[in-house]
C-alpha cells in the first residue's frame, strides 16, 4: 500500500500525469475528518469501503453467471 501525505488543498494524480485516470483532491481537514474530492470518468467506480464490502456479498460470484443463458430448458 502507498502512504502518501497531503495538506488540504493539494492533489493525487493517478495513472499516468499526461493523461491520468483521475484525481483525488484533500477538499478539507476537520479533525480527525477528511474530506475527498474525487474526478475519475463515470465508468471508473470510486465506493468506500463498507459500501464496497457490502457490494461483494450482495454480487453472485462471477463463476455463477458462466452458463446461465436465456435458452429455455425443455422438459
Amino acid at each position: 500500500m502507498l502512504v502518501i501525505t497531503r495538506r488540504e488543498g493539494e492533489e493525487v494524480v493517478i495513472g499516468d500525469p499526461t493523461n491520468p485516470i483521475g484525481v483525488v483532491r484533500i477538499a478539507s481537514v476537520k479533525g480527525d475528518r477528511v474530506r475527498l474530492a474525487m474526478d475519475f470518468p463515470r465508468e471508473i467506480e470510486v465506493h468506500r469501503r463498507e459500501v464496497a464490502d457490502q457490494i461483494l456479498t450482495e454480487k453472485p460470484p462471477i463463476a455463477g453467471k458462466i452458463g446461465r443463458g436465456t435458452q429455455k430448458e425443455s422438459s
